[in-house]
């Protein structure tokens, strides 16, 4: 019976550890310039806010359309002061740096996509 408990909490244990890091862990860091085009609070439980740059490659993507080149994010919930400065550069057209993290899941209460915006940079104009 010992064995069997032990096993038990070992299982779950490594359930757990496999889980939160699945939850918490980042696959991927980087970053994309372009202009946001828009950003909207959205679901119907769950209000998570989403938004869409545009990369501006100018043609990089042959037979694309310019729509296809876009990048899709979401902003985690309480970063309010980015999503104030991320409404205000889409309001202004600017071009920008959004740096983003790459989740290994996606879960309905944090965002419609596995991307994240962490910062947001503007691009001086020159």
């Amino acid at each position: 019976m010992r064995v069997i408990r032990r096993i038990l909490i070992a299982v779950v244990v490594i359930l757990v550890a496999i889980g939160a890091f699945l939850y918490w862990g980042t696959y991927e860091e980087g970053v994309m310039a372009g202009k946001v085009i828009r950003i909207s609070q959205k679901g119907v439980i769950f209000k998570t806010y989403e938004a869409k740059l545009g990369l501006e490659s100018f043609g990089a993507l042959r037979g694309t359309s310019p729509i296809a080149e876009t990048f899709d994010f979401s902003v985690e919930r309480g970063n309010d002061s980015l999503v104030r400065a991320i409404e205000q550069v889409a309001l202004t057209g600017e071009r920008v740096n959004v740096h983003f993290k790459k989740r290994y899941v996606r879960v309905p209460w944090r965002g419609n996509t596995r991307y994240f915006a962490t910062r947001i940079e503007r691009i001086k104009q020159e």
